[in-house]
């Protein structure tokens, strides 16, 4: 008798088991596409952020490589004065953004949109 509910016991796990088995699988497999659907979010989010950060720091630093280039060789003292404040204004710029792409840089991991540079030059 004491075998006979063992045996009944051991069947009865075992189908829990296999019964269970198949569903904890759904649910582990419905938390990983939960986790990659957030991870993939964020992701976008990272990378459009970084973006919009370098394309904006470049059009700050072509109007201000602009203005230096137009006033720099004026006869004007304002001008001249116009010229230099656009060029530390651009060096800055080129500076941080130049940091700004080493540490994100891994954001793109090797796809570098086009328009993105990977360096500003700094304005002697």
């Amino acid at each position: 008798m004491k075998q006979s509910v063992a045996t009944v016991l051991v069947i009865l796990f075992s189908l829990v088991l296999l019964i269970s088995i198949p569903v904890q699988l759904g649910l582990w497999n419905g938390f990983n596409f939960m986790t990659q659907k957030i991870d993939d979010a964020t992701n976008y989010e990272t990378i459009k952020d970084v973006e919009n950060q370098c394309r904006a720091m470049i059009a700050s630093y072509e109007a201000d490589k602009q203005t230096y280039l137009i006033y720099m060789e004026s006869e004007d003292k304002e001008e001249l004065s116009w010229a230099q404040q656009a060029k530390i204004r651009a060096n800055r710029t080129a500076s941080n953004y130049n940091n700004y792409i080493l540490k994100n840089s891994f954001v793109w991991a090797g796809n570098v949109p086009s328009d993105i540079r990977m360096n500003l030059e700094v304005l002697d």
